[in-house]
This record gives C-alpha cells, sequence and structure tokens, in this order.
C-alpha cells in the first residue's frame, strides 16, 4: 500500500474513532453550544403557593447569570412549571420537562412526597436531581437516590433532633406534642424525635397530623393542649403554621413551642399569625435573615439585596425563600462551571458531589457547603432563633443534628 493511502486509511480509521465522541457530545440533552436548558416544578399555586417565591427567585436568579455572560459561554434557560403541589402533577409536568423540553437537570423541585414521585422516573432516564427543596433525610441516602443532592439547606431529621435536645435540656421530664404533615415532611420530625427519646416516644409524645387540603388545624391543637403536653412542635407549611400559632395562642396554651424553618416568613407565618401570638418561639436558621440589624453592612447581605433591588423589585425582601433561591442558584452555578464543556449527565453527577467549603453569601457564617462522593448533604449545621415579636434573633452556637 503506498504511504499516501495509508495515511488516508489511518485517517479514516481515526475519524471514525472521534465521529461517535462528537456526535455523543452534540447530542447531550438540554445543552447546545449557547444554552443549557434546566427545569424544575414548583407550587405556583394550591394550599402552599407561598412557596412559589422560591421558584421566582431562582428564575430571577439565572436571569443575573445570564446577563452576566452566562455559564462557560453558555446562557441558562431554567423552565419553572407549576405543579400546585400535587405529586401526581409534579410527574407529568416533569415528564414534559424531560421528554418535551429535554432538559438536562431537573433543578429545587419543591416537596418531598413531590420530590419522591419523581426520584425512579429521573433515574430511569439519567437525568440528575439536584438540590431538591425538601430537608427530608431520605434523600441523604445515596444507595435510594444515585441521581439526587439534597437542598441547600438543614435536614428536617436533624432539626428535630435539635429542638428535642433543647426541650430535654430545659425540662428533662418535658412531655411532647406535634402536629406534623401526614407526608414524608412531617414525618421526618416524628423520626428526629423517636431518635433523641428513645424508648420513651410511645409515652411521653403526642401526634395529630393534617392533609395539605384540610382547611383548619384548630381541631389538632385543641387535642393536642389536652394531652397536657409542655412542649410543641409545629412541622407544618405556612398556611397550617400560621393557624397552629394563632389557634394556640386563642385557647391559651402556652408551651414551649418549635416552628418547622420552612415556615419561619414574616409575610405568610407571623404576621398571619399575630406577632403577639409568635412570641417566643423557637426555631433555626443557617441562612441570613436580610432584615436582621447584624447583616446592615455585610457584603453578602448586600449582594443579596442589590440582586433583589435589580430582578425581584416587587418581591418581598422578608420572605426568606429568595433567599434561599439565592443560595440554591450560587450553588448550582458553581457546579455548571466545574462541568466546563462536559455537560453529561454523569460529570453533572461528578461536579455536584465534589463541592469543597463552597461559600455562600447568604449563608450563616461558619456554614459551607461541601459534598463527596458519599455524601450528598450539602448543609448539615443550623443555629436556634427565637421569635421577639418583632424579628427572629439568633442565639447558641452553630449545631448539627447528624
Amino acid at each position: 500500500m503506498r504511504p499516501s493511502r495509508a495515511n488516508a486509511v489511518l485517517c479514516t480509521a481515526a475519524m471514525l474513532l472521534v465521529w461517535p465522541a462528537l456526535g455523543q457530545a452534540a447530542d447531550i440533552r438540554g445543552v447546545t453550544k449557547t444554552e443549557i436548558k434546566i427545569g424544575q416544578t414548583m407550587p405556583y399555586s394550591g394550599p402552599v403557593s407561598a412557596f412559589g417565591t422560591l421558584g421566582k427567585g431562582e428564575v430571577a436568579y439565572f436571569k443575573m447569570v445570564n446577563d452576566r455572560g452566562g455559564i462557560n459561554g453558555r446562557k441558562v434557560n431554567l423552565i419553572s412549571l407549576d405543579d400546585s403541589y400535587v405529586p401526581p402533577k409534579t410527574v407529568e409536568q416533569t415528564r414534559r420537562l424531560v421528554e418535551s423540553d429535554e432538559v438536562a437537570l431537573i433543578f429545587s423541585t419543591m416537596g418531598t412526597a413531590h420530590n419522591t414521585a419523581i426520584a425512579k422516573y429521573l433515574q430511569s432516564k439519567k437525568v440528575p436531581q439536584l438540590f431538591l427543596a425538601s430537608g427530608a433525610s431520605k434523600f441523604g441516602d445515596m444507595a435510594q437516590y444515585p441521581m439526587a443532592t439534597m437542598g441547600v439547606m438543614a435536614p428536617f431529621r436533624y432539626e428535630a433532633r435539635l429542638y428535642a435536645r433543647y426541650a430535654l435540656q430545659k425540662n428533662p421530664a418535658a412531655k411532647f406534642a406535634i402536629l406534623s404533615q401526614n407526608d414524608d415532611f412531617g414525618r421526618d420530625y416524628l423520626l428526629g424525635l423517636r431518635d433523641v427519646l428513645g424508648e420513651k416516644f410511645d409515652s411521653v409524645v403526642t401526634a395529630a397530623t393534617y392533609e395539605v387540603v384540610d382547611p383548619t388545624i384548630d381541631s389538632q391543637i385543641v387535642k393536642l393542649k389536652s394531652s397536657g403536653a409542655d412542649v410543641l412542635i409545629i412541622a407544618a407549611t405556612p398556611k397550617f403554621a400560621a393557624q397552629s400559632i394563632r389557634k394556640a395562642f386563642e385557647i391559651g396554651w402556652r408551651p414551649m413551642t418549635f416552628l418547622s424553618n420552612v415556615s419561619v416568613w414574616m409575610s405568610t407565618v407571623m404576621e398571619p399569625a399575630g406577632l403577639e401570638a409568635g412570641t417566643g418561639i423557637i426555631s433555626s436558621a443557617y441562612v441570613k435573615d436580610p432584615m436582621d440589624a447584624a447583616w446592615k453592612d455585610d457584603p453578602g447581605a448586600t449582594q443579596w439585596r442589590e440582586f433583589m433591588a435589580k430582578y425581584m423589585p416587587d418581591g418581598d425582601v422578608r420572605d426568606q425563600n429568595y433567599v434561599n433561591g439565592f443560595n440554591n442558584g450560587i450553588v448550582l452555578e458553581h457546579v455548571l462551571k466545574a462541568c466546563g464543556d462536559d455537560l453529561s449527565a454523569e460529570n453533572i453527577m461528578r461536579q455536584a458531589l465534589a463541592i469543597k467549603d463552597l461559600e455562600v453569601p447568604m449563608l450563616l457564617p461558619g456554614i459551607k457547603v461541601n459534598t463527596g462522593p458519599n455524601d450528598n448533604l450539602p448543609v448539615e449545621q443550623m443555629q436556634f432563633m427565637r421569635f421577639t415579636g418583632k424579628q427572629w434573633e439568633r442565639f447558641g452556637e452553630l449545631l448539627t443534628g447528624n
């Protein structure tokens, strides 16, 4: 064979080896030379529509990213669909995002039951399920959820453990009452209590549940008061949290009260419940409260306020869901930047599980985002805070419930 022909054959063989790789790169779902398409569902309507501000904040965050030139030359197209907080609709909308919109990943979908409902489907399609808007501890099980990472929030089960330990420090003989949503979100708080109380759980805990379609929880609060409990834990979404605080106040029940950190918002919980009714309630924080004077000159809080002023000018700055959306956006941006030009599902997951000491402007000082090949819990620390009747005030040191 003549050298020129041999070279031609070698070149052709080399190209045949390269073409599949090039084709594969060009066919990465949701990715073009100019765009990264991602998706989520949010409860923009329905019983927990107050949580929809999280999605609005995240959409605004990536508008800011795109105005700055995008990520590695690509703009981020976040498609955010309403699921009304109904798991079957979450499944329907997620299938649309994957099969019609062909997104590269699902980001920050809201709700424990909702993320559970779509997890196996996303795994079967090899679609990453990143930074879930849920603190359910089960999503930390990487064997069960290999394509998922928990959100940039402290796990619910850890939170409940801290509340139980604090209450027992104040009163070792405390009896507990807990109102919880009748799904995995609420059950995590029961599990956290059981972790601390052990064999005493059944004798010292009175539990009541509610469904998200219930009109009120008045009867549950009356039942819990009749138990004679010294401690009340409200593991509820905003509407029912506000009702619980108000009803306990109206019937003259004043136990040591702990409130889930998903429902600490001024505009949707504390004010509707009545500021006096909420005075003294304890919760936990992992993000900076922009209304706290401690962050008046803080560079991270200043950065967030500038973001809100430009991209969410009509947003209620007291709603910390906008803070969570900002934090979530920063962490996803970090992951996508780390991916470079390899935006395959495999590399997206690899980078999502390789975050080291990432400082996020609106997380509390000392809390950094960390993940690893065997660790998909980005945030594990939190700090207690107490409602003064005007605002939340933090106290104590950073703690972890692990």
